[in-house]
C-alpha cells in the first residue's frame, strides 16, 4: 500500500481562512492569500481543498503550476491556469471580453490570430485583460484562481499577478499562491503586497507531535492511538513535522517490512534506529534499488530533466522506442513517483519537487555529471529545433555536467530570442544567468544585449549603468558596430522617456564607436533619434530645415536599406516637425509612415499612424470617423494603452459636439482602468474631457471635482496645462458671463504655450482668444492676420472663432456684406458644435448691434432658446437681457419646473428662484449673483427672501449650506 493521507490533517485553521475568503470572492470582495514555506510542508494539499470546495459551490477553477525543471517560461503559471478550466467549460463567449482577446492571445491560444502578429503587448495591458477575464468568470458566483510554486516562475508572470493582486478589491475573485521562502521576485512581492495590506500570507509551520500521528493514522487507516510508538518517534525525528517526510518515510517502512499490518492493528519490527534511513535520500535510494533496473534508470533519466519532463525529450535522451518507453512511464507511475501533468498531454511530474532532487542527489557526482552531458548532447542531436525550452534545457545540463562557458552561450541565446519575442523580464533572467557563466571573452557581448533588455523592460537606469561598465572599444570595429547598436537603442528608450541628457550620451557613444564613417543605416537610426532629441523641451532649437533634410535623408536611407521600424520612426519624425507649417504636409508623412507598416506588418506602428492621421482629421474638421477606426485597430492589435489614448480624443470630440452621454460613456470605461495600468497621459486627457463635459454644461462644481480629480493625477504640471484653462477653464468662465475671468485664463495659457511649446491647438489660442480680443477692441486686423496665419487656425474648432473675429473687424470697417458672408461660413464651420456656436452668436451680437450689422437680434434669440434648454441661466439671462436693451420684447419661459426638485418645488420654488438657488452652493455675493443671471441686486434681495421664507432656513448662510446638500446629491 501507499501511505497517502486522504484527508488534510492540522490546517483547520488555513481551512477556515481559505472558505472566509471563497465566500467574500462569492460576494464580490475579492482577496489574494499566499501560502509560503518549505517544500512537503502541505501547500498543495491545502490548494486541493480549496479548489474542492470551490467546486462544491459552483465556482469556477483555474488552477496552474510554476515549472520546476529551472526553465524560464513566460506566463506558464497562467496559461496551464486558463487551459485547465477551458478545456472542460470552453473559452468564454462574452461580448464584453471581445476588445480583450488580442491581449489575452498569448494565454490563451483559442483567441490568438494573425492580426496581432508582430505586437506584443505589454504586461500591464495583459493583466488588464486578465483581470477583466476573471470578473466575467466570476460574474455569477465567484471564481477561483490558483498558482502553485510562484518560487520558480518567470518575472512577467509575477508582474501580472502583482498587478491582479493590487486590484482585485470589488472583484468576484479569489488568487490562491503558493511559494516557498526562497531569494527571488516572487516572494518579494508577497511580502510587498502584505506590506500594502493587499494580500494575506500565511507561513505553514510543521505539524506538531499528535498532528504527525494523526497523519499517520490516516495514513493507515486506523486510529492514531494504535501507532506503535517506535513508528511515531522515528518519524517525529526523522520527518521534524513535514507531511510528504512522514509520508515517504512511512512508505519506506512499509516497503521494507518494518512496519507490519497484524489482525487487531500495526506492529513494528525491532530493529535498531540505524536500520531506519537518517535521511529521505536514503529512503529513496532503498527505493531505486528495489525497482527494475529499466523503470529505475529512466527515472534517474527523468529527475535530471527536472521536476517535469516532456516524453520527446526523455524519449530523445534515452533511445528507448515508444513501446518500450511507455511501459517503463506505466510502471513508474504505478509507484506513485511520477504521475502525467494534467497541463499537456505529452508531458509528466514528479509526485513532489523533492522526489526529483532526491533522486538525482542519489547518483555520484560525477555520475550525474555524465548523465547530464550525455542528455545535453542526446537533445542537441534530436533533429528537433531548439526552442527556446530546449535550448534552456541544454543549458541547464551543460551546466549540470560542468561545462559552464557552453551552457552560458545557450543562455545568452535563449535569452536574445526572448528579448526578440518582446518577454524583457525574462531576457533579462536568462542574460544575467548567461553573463554569470561566460568567458571573459564573451562577457561584453552578453552585457550588450543585457543593457538592452533592461531599457526596453523599463529599467533604463539599470541599463544605463551596464552601458557604461562596459570596456572600451577600438572603433570601427565588428564588436564596436555590435555595441554602437546597443547604445542606439537604448538612446531611443531615453527619448522615449523624455530624458535628453541620457539619450545625447547614448547617441555620442554610438557615434565614437562607429567612428567618422558609419554606415547609411545607422547613419539614419542616428538621424531619428538625434531628431526626436532635438523636439524634447529644454533642448536647443535646431535650424528648421536642416532638422526636416535630415529626418527625410533618414527614413529614405531606412526604406532603401531594408529597416521599416527606423523609416517608421522616421516618417513619425518628419509628421511632427512638419506639423509646424500645417498639417496637409504632416499628413503626407503619416500616410507614409501607414502604408510602411502595412506593407512590413507592422502593427503598432500601423496603428500609431492610424491614430495620428484621426487626430488631424478629427482636429481639422471635427469628424471622428478616422479616430473610430483607429480605435477599432488598437482593440484588434489588443493594445489598451493605445485604445485608452484614443478614448480621450474621442471623449474630448464628444465634449466639442455636445454628445454628454457618449462623452460620459468613453470616460466611464476607461478612465479608471487606465488610472490602474500607469497610462497616466491617457488617464489625465480622459480627466480632462470629463471637467471640460462638465464646465461646457456650465457645471461649476462638477468642473471643479473633476479638475481636482486631474490636479492630483498631475495634470497641472503635464503638456495638458494649456487646454485646463483655455478649452475648460475659459469657455466656462464665458458660459457664466464672466469675460475677465476667460480673458485671463487664455492669457495665462498663452503664457504658459510660450514657455513650453505645445502642438495642442485647443487651447484658444489660436480661436477663442483672438475673438474676445477683438471683441473688446484690443486686437485689430494685424494681429488678427498673424493669428489666421498659424497652423493652428486650421482646426475646425478655432476656425469658427476666427470667422467671427474677422466678421466683428470688417462690421467694423462698414464692410456689412462681408461681415455676413464670414457669419454664414462660422454657421458651416459651427454645425458640428452647438455649444460653441450658440456661445459665438452671443458673444458677436453685441457688436453687430453697436456697429448696425447682421442679424443680432435672431442670434440673440437662438441662443437664449438653446442654453435656456440647456439649463445654462447665466448666458440665457444676459441674452434676455441683451436682447431687453436693444428694445426688443422677451418671451417669458413658464416652463422649467420640471429641473427643479421635489422638495423645493412642493415648497412653492419658481423657475427664477432656482436659479438663485443653484448659484448660491458657491455663496456668491448679490451683485455677482446678478451679474452672472442679468438681473438687479436688488431683484436677487427679493428672491433670496423668498427663498428663506419658502425653505425654512434661518438665514443666508444656512440656505447657501441647503444649496451646496443639494447640488452634492444632483
Amino acid at each position: 500500500m501507499r501511505a497517502n493521507s486522504p484527508v488534510v490533517v492540522g490546517r483547520d485553521e488555513e481551512i477556515g481562512l481559505l472558505s472566509s475568503a471563497l465566500d467574500a470572492a462569492r460576494r464580490r470582495s475579492g482577496r489574494a492569500l499566499f501560502l509560503v514555506g518549505e517544500a512537503g510542508i502541505g501547500k498543495s494539499r491545502l490548494v486541493g481543498e480549496c479548489a474542492y470546495r470551490a467546486y462544491g459551490l459552483g465556482m469556477p477553477v483555474l488552477r496552474g503550476r510554476a515549472g520546476s525543471t529551472g526553465l524560464v517560461v513566460p506566463f506558464r503559471p497562467l496559461v496551464e491556469a486558463l487551459s485547465s478550466h477551458f478545456r472542460a467549460a470552453g473559452t468564454p463567449t462574452d461580448p464584453e471580453l471581445t476588445p480583450y482577446h488580442p491581449a489575452l492571445a498569448r494565454l490563451v491560444p483559442e483567441w490568438r490570430s494573425g492580426a496581432a502578429a508582430g505586437y506584443t503587448e505589454t504586461v500591464v495591458e495583459l493583466a488588464e485583460a486578465l483581470l477583466r477575464l476573471l470578473s466575467v468568470l466570476g460574474r455569477e458566483s465567484g471564481c477561483v484562481m490558483l498558482l502553485e510554486d510562484l518560487h520558480d516562475c518567470d518575472t512577467e508572470t509575477v508582474a501580472v499577478v502583482e498587478y491582479v493582486v493590487d486590484n482585485l478589491a470589488d472583484l468576484p475573485v479569489l488568487l490562491l499562491g503558493t511559494l516557498r521562502q526562497e531569494p527571488g521576485s516572487a516572494p518579494d512581492l508577497v511580502r510587498s503586497a502584505e506590506q500594502r495590506h493587499t494580500a494575506t500570507v500565511v507561513e505553514l509551520r510543521g505539524l506538531d507531535d499528535a498532528q504527525v500521528r494523526a497523519l499517520t493514522g490516516a495514513c493507515l487507516e486506523t486510529p492514531p492511538e494504535l501507532i506503535p510508538e517506535a513508528v511515531q518517534r522515528r518519524l517525529v525525528e526523522r520527518a521534524a513535522g513535514n507531511p510528504y517526510l512522514v509520508e515517504v518515510l512511512l512508505d519506506d517502512l512499509l516497503d521494507t517490512g518494518r512496519l507490519r499490518r497484524t489482525g487487531d492493528g500495526w506492529e513494528a519490527a525491532d530493529q535498531p534506529d540505524g536500520m531506519l534511513p537518517s535521511r529521505i535520500l536514503r529512503s529513496w535510494s532503498h527505493r531505486l534499488d528495489r525497482m527494475d533496473e529499466p523503470v529505475r534508470d529512466l527515472l534517474l533519466t527523468a529527475a535530471t530533466l527536472g521536476g517535469q519532463f516532456s516524453v520527446p525529450v526523455l524519449q530523445a535522451v534515452t533511445g528507448l522506442e515508444d513501446r518500450a518507453l511507455f511501459t517503463h512511464l506505466r510502471s513508474a507511475v504505478e509507484t506513485g513517483v511520477i504521475a502525467p501533468d494534467g497541463a499537456a498531454p505529452d508531458r509528466y511530474a514528479f509526485r513532489h519537487t523533492l522526489t526529483a532532487e532526491a533522486l538525482v542527489s542519489s547518483l555520484a557526482p560525477a555520475e550525474r555529471a555524465a548523465l547530464a552531458r550525455r542528455a545535453a548532447a542526446a537533445v542537441e542531436r534530436s533533429g528537433e529545433p531548439l526552442d527556446e525550452d530546449r535550448r534552456q534545457l541544454v543549458a541547464a545540463l551543460e551546466l549540470a555536467a560542468g561545462n559552464r562557458e557552453r551552457a552560458a552561450r545557450q543562455f545568452a541565446e535563449a535569452g536574445r530570442r526572448m528579448l526578440a519575442a518582446g518577454s524583457h523580464g525574462s531576457a533579462v533572467v536568462l542574460l544575467e544567468r548567461s553573463r554569470s557563466l561566460a568567458a571573459d571573452a564573451d562577457v561584453a557581448a552578453v552585457t550588450e544585449s543585457l543593457a538592452v533588455a533592461r531599457a526596453e523592460g523599463g529599467d533604463l537606469d539599470g541599463a544605463l549603468a551596464l552601458a557604461d561598465s562596459l570596456p572600451s572599444l577600438p572603433a570601427r570595429s565588428e564588436a564596436a558596430a555590435r555595441r554602437g547598436d546597443a547604445h542606439i537603442k537604448i538612446a531611443w528608450v531615453a527619448v522615449m522617456a523624455e530624458r535628453p541628457k541620457d539619450t545625447a550620451r547614448q547617441i555620442g557613444m554610438a557615434r565614437a564607436l562607429f567612428g567618422p564613417s558609419p554606415s547609411p543605416a545607422r547613419r539614419a537610426s542616428l538621424a531619428v533619434v538625434d531628431g526626436h532629441l532635438s523636439l524634447l523641451p529644454g533642448e536647443d532649437p535646431r535650424d528648421p530645415e536642416a532638422a526636416e533634410l535630415a529626418a527625410r535623408r533618414a527614413a529614405e536611407t531606412a526604406e532603401a536599406e531594408g529597416l521599416p521600424v527606423v523609416a517608421c520612426q522616421a516618417w513619425q519624425l518628419l509628421a511632427l516637425l512638419h506639423r509646424e507649417r500645417g498639417f496637409d504636409a504632416a499628413e503626407v508623412c503619416l500616410e507614409r509612415m501607414l502604408t510602411l507598416s502595412t506593407e512590413h506588418s507592422l502593427p503598432l506602428w500601423r496603428v500609431e499612424a492610424l491614430v495620428r492621421l484621426g487626430v488631424n482629421a478629427f482636429m481639422r474638421t471635427g469628424d471622428a470617423a478616422r479616430l473610430h477606426s483607429a480605435r477599432a485597430a488598437a482593440e484588434e492589435l489588443g493594445s489598451l494603452l493605445l485604445a485608452q489614448t484614443v478614448d480621450g480624443l474621442l471623449a474630448m470630440n464628444a465634449v466639442m459636439c455636445a454628445r454628454w452621454e457618449e462623452a460620459e460613456e468613453i470616460t466611464a470605461r476607461s478612465v479608471e482602468a487606465s488610472a490602474r495600468i500607469g497610462n497616466h497621459g491617457a488617464h489625465r486627457y480622459l480627466l480632462l474631457a470629463g471637467a471640460a463635459a462638465a464646465a461646457h454644461r456650465g457645471r461649476r462644481r462638477e468642473t471643479e471635482r473633476a479638475l481636482t480629480a486631474f490636479r492630483r493625477a498631475g495634470g497641472e504640471q503635464s503638456a495638458l496645462a494649456p487646454l485646463r484653462l483655455g478649452f475648460c477653464g475659459a469657455f466656462g468662465a464665458l458660459l457664466e458671463e464672466d469675460r475677465p475671468g476667460a480673458v485671463a485664463a487664455l492669457d495665462t495659457a498663452l503664457a504658459w504655450e510660450r514657455d513650453h511649446p505645445s502642438y495642442y491647438y485647443l487651447s484658444g489660442r489660436y480661436g477663442l482668444r483672438p475673438l474676445l480680443r477683438v471683441l473688446t477692441g484690443v486686437a485689430g486686423r494685424a494681429e488678427y492676420e498673424e493669428v489666421a496665419g498659424a497652423p493652428g487656425a486650421a482646426l475646425a474648432w478655432n476656425r469658427q472663432f476666427l470667422e467671427l473675429a474677422e466678421a466683428v473687424l470688417l462690421g467694423r470697417e462698414g464692410d456689412h456684406a462681408g461681415a455676413a458672408r464670414r457669419v454664414a461660413a462660422f454657421h458651416t464651420r459651427s454645425t458640428a458644435f452647438p455649444v460653441a456656436r450658440h456661445l459665438g452668436l452671443r458673444l458677436v451680437a453685441d457688436a453687430a448691434l453697436a456697429d448696425g450689422w447682421g442679424e443680432p437680434v435672431v442670434w440673440l434669440r437662438t441662443a437664449e432658446e438653446f442654453f435656456h434648454a440647456a439649463g445654462v441661466q447665466p448666458a440665457a439671462a444676459a441674452c434676455r437681457a441683451a436682447l431687453r436693451q436693444a428694445g426688443v420684447s422677451v418671451a417669458q419661459h413658464r416652463g422649467g419646473r420640471d429641473r427643479i426638485p421635489p422638495p423645493l418645488r412642493t415648497n412653492g420654488v419658481t423657475p427664477r428662484e432656482y436659479e438663485v438657488f443653484v448659484l448660491l452652493a458657491e455663496r456668491p455675493g448679490n451683485q455677482q449673483i446678478a451679474r452672472r443671471l442679468s438681473i438687479s441686486p436688488r431683484t436677487v434681495e427679493k428672491h433670496l427672501a423668498s427663498l428663506l421664507s419658502k425653505t425654512g432656513r434661518a438665514n443666508r448662510s444656512a440656505l447657501c449650506e441647503f444649496a451646496a446638500e443639494c447640488a452634492d446629491l444632483l
